[in-house]
């Protein structure tokens, strides 16, 4: 005899929230809508779900919602959720697994150009030890094809001394080398 759908359903909300849980150590079912975390949220004005929400639909089990959402990827990952939140629901972290699981099933990024941005980032900081600016929004620049958006202030800031044609880069680089090697990992 097959379960009910009602059950079904049940299990599947179960197995998100306990998924959620078990990658990120961040408990959703103990949230209960309070709503602290998107009254916080510097950057709640450009999601298109607040945090709350995205919480809620880990907790009823809307998996292709949550992980579709922009809001996993406009996050910045601040923690002012984390800190509001009266239960201790680590929304930051949830936010990441969302954005990890995303990325694992091959979902295309609401936001396609942060996360080009973060890529290029993170490639930057273990190539040179630090962030190379210029190299940073040149690659960033070819990716997304956005050439022309903002030139004039990148001119301003190169005529100030804000922009390096040349990359700093950091003594023993080879540590932060060995830092991404350990993350790709999952040793950290």
């Amino acid at each position: 005899m097959n379960p009910t759908p009602a059950l079904d359903a049940t299990r599947r909300v179960k197995d998100f929230a306990d998924q959620v849980k078990r990658l990120g150590d961040a408990d959703v079912r103990t949230c209960y809508q309070c709503k602290k975390c998107s009254a916080g949220c510097p950057v709640a004005f450009a999601m298109d779900y607040m945090p709350h929400q995205v919480i809620r639909m880990v907790q009823m089990g809307y998996r292709d919602q949550a992980v579709r959402c922009s809001t996993i990827w406009v996050c910045a990952s601040c923690e002012t959720c984390t800190t509001r939140c009266p239960n201790e629901v680590d929304i930051a972290r949830v936010m990441d697994v969302l954005r990890q699981m995303a990325l694992e099933e091959q979902v295309p990024e609401a936001e396609r150009e942060i996360h080009v941005f973060h890529n290029e980032f993170l490639r930057s900081i273990r190539s040179h030890g630090r962030v190379f600016e210029l190299g940073l929004i040149g690659l960033f620049k070819l990716r997304t094809g956005r050439f022309f958006d903002d030139i004039l202030m990148g001119w301003k800031m190169f005529r100030k001394g804000k922009l390096s044609l040349l990359p700093h880069r950091v003594r023993d680089r080879d540590r932060i080398g060995k830092i991404f090697d350990r993350a790709k990992k999952g040793a950290l």
